[in-house]
């Protein structure tokens, strides 16, 4: 039993902890973000092939977080529940993701003959196999936080700091990539960006002290499980919520670089000063924004945030060269702060009710649920590029079509604002009892 308690009261290092984001956001970024570009606007293949990608994961996502997320929560071994996930899953995800970014010669050739069918084969398959494992690194990485940081202020802390990490990992991967690619190329920058991560993510994982008395804990049942996260309604309305912001966030990424090429008609390196305003001004105000929380109920300032970031988009449609354009990319990243700054806390909130309320520490299928509810963008995104092409004509780089700057427009404007009215309706359906220091004490307990 004391050798137990003394298990129980090491503590983890908010910065241990938190840089592991940084090496969970590095490699997933440039997937997320270049995967239009490159496959779409370089390779050739087909906007509403890429779609059916896209539409395709979703799908395939469906099935396999909460699968991860209940195997982890029943994993039992001397090393915790999370970490032997995370030592496993990270290689395999470093390789699939540099096979995204290093299309056979055979592959990719046909495609400017024509036919992009075996180019759409090869991006179906490694997008499938990058992306599911990514939602095993993130459902074990994002179980452990409620653990590890069980009291509100202390998570705060503790997620502004990731968050950062997080933001730091986006100005290179997703700011840098388009001057690195256009020296090195997409596979050999894929290739160093995963050499970066698995270090990183793997001293992140080994600095990380679970709980490991709960080795003895009860298992959580698969049933049962599903049926409290099937019947809790604050789930499935953050849930909700967050799948919209994140197809906001989702559109940003992937259609900046063609949205400053088309709309703004400048060349690829402005993506880079644009980008880095964006990222720049988000780590910026992330202090702000915590220090905020220090006075505000989270889930009234997650709300506003929210709201913020949506209106944020307006001016954008109006900008026509690099100036606006910096200062707008400027305001949507302090907005972006706010959301990034509290998102989390709600998610850990929703999390340590369920603990209180059954005895059972569920994180992991809770983590990967709502790690699947965030993906559900993919639907939304899918269908922002099928209409853009078929409304404006956009095909791929090789044929843009008549209006590309009108497809570029509406997908990073129009679409952003109506996911993330969407999204502010319904987090305005959370809710919280104001208090709640007893449950955190009881979280702690269990």
């Amino acid at each position: 039993m004391a050798k137990e308690q003394t298990l129980r009261q090491k503590a983890t290092s908010s910065f241990r902890y938190a840089v592991g984001m940084f090496g969970t956001s590095i490699p997933i970024n440039m997937f997320k973000t270049y995967a239009l570009a490159f496959y779409v606007d370089m390779l050739g293949l087909a906007a509403k092939k890429y779609s059916k990608v896209i539409f395709i994961y979703t799908f395939v996502d469906a099935l396999d977080n909460p699968v991860y997320g209940f195997l982890s929560d029943r994993t039992r071994t001397p090393w915790g529940r999370r970490r032997p996930w995370l030592v496993i899953g990270t290689p395999l995800l470093i390789l699939f993701f540099v096979l995204f970014y290093s299309v056979p010669a055979s592959v990719s050739g046909p495609a400017a003959l024509g036919n992009d069918t075996p180019l759409f084969v090869y991006m179906l398959l490694t997008y499938i196999l990058t992306g599911t494992l990514d939602s095993l690194i993130n459902a074990n990485y994002g179980a452990l936080f409620p653990e590890l940081f069980p009291v509100d202020t202390v998570r705060a802390k503790t997620n502004a700091m990731r968050q950062a990490f997080q933001l730091v990992a986006m100005v290179i991967s997703i700011g840098l990539t388009p001057l690195i690619t256009k020296q090195i190329g997409y596979r050999n920058t894929a290739f160093i960006y995963g050499a970066l991560a698995l270090t990183v993510i793997l001293y992140c994982t080994f600095g990380c002290h679970e709980n490991l008395a709960l080795v003895h804990s009860e298992k959580p049942q698969f049933v049962a499980s599903i049926k409290a996260l099937f019947t809790n309604p604050k789930f499935w309305i953050f849930g909700l919520a967050n799948a919209f912001y994140s197809a906001a966030g989702s559109i940003i990424m992937q259609v900046f670089p063609l949205f400053v090429k088309y709309a703004l008609r400048l060349d690829s390196g402005k993506t880079t000063i644009l980008m880095g305003c964006v990222f720049g001004s988000t780590i910026l105000s992330i202090a702000g924004w915590s220090a905020l929380a220090k006075k505000r109920k989270m889930t009234s300032l997650w709300k506003t945030a929210m709201a913020m970031f949506g209106f944020s988009f307006i001016p954008m449609y109006f900008v026509g060269g690099l100036g606006g354009a910096v200062a707008v990319s400027a305001l949507l990243g302090i907005c972006y702060g706010g959301v990034l700054a509290t998102n989390d806390v709600i998610a850990a909130k929703i999390m340590d009710e369920d603990t209180a309320k059954y005895g059972l520490r569920r994180e992991g299928i809770y983590s990967s649920a709502m790690g699947f509810m965030n993906r559900l963008n993919g639907l939304f995104v899918s269908l922002a590029v099928y209409s853009a092409s078929h409304f404006f004509g956009y095909i791929s780089g090789n044929e843009p079509g008549p209006n590309p700057a009108g497809a570029s427009r509406f997908l990073m404007v129009i679409c952003s604002i109506i996911a993330l009215a969407v999204g502010s309706a319904f987090a305005m359906f959370v809710r919280f009892r104001e208090h709640q220091q007893a449950g955190e004490e009881k979280v702690q307990a269990l």
